[in-house]
């Protein structure tokens, strides 16, 4: 089976609805939409750069999360994926209010 075929993992795909859910819960749904189309295309190079500038963000942030993000981050389906998931979010909680 082709990686792009292949399912994503509940684990992988738990962790990236939780990424999502912490952008809808901030607000910043509509930036984070528009800035992940328009660079989904270079996932791997922004997964790349996550790595690069790890040793200073981890100093403020979780370090096995921001890790497992950047890993997430390298197939495209993923972003694919949290692109759905911060809209599909952000329309539940628009239902709510």
């Amino acid at each position: 089976m082709d990686k792009e075929e292949q399912p994503i993992p509940s684990a992988d795909r738990s962790a990236l609805t939780r990424f999502a859910a912490r952008i809808v819960g901030h607000g910043f749904s509509v930036p984070m939409i528009f800035f992940l189309e328009a660079v989904k295309y270079m996932n791997f190079i922004g997964s790349q750069l996550m790595v690069f500038f790890g040793p200073i963000v981890t100093s403020l942030v979780n370090s096995d999360n921001y890790y497992k993000l950047a890993e997430l981050i390298e197939d495209r389906k993923n972003v694919e994926f949290i692109i759905t998931e911060i809209e599909r979010l952000e329309a539940e909680s628009k239902k709510q209010k």
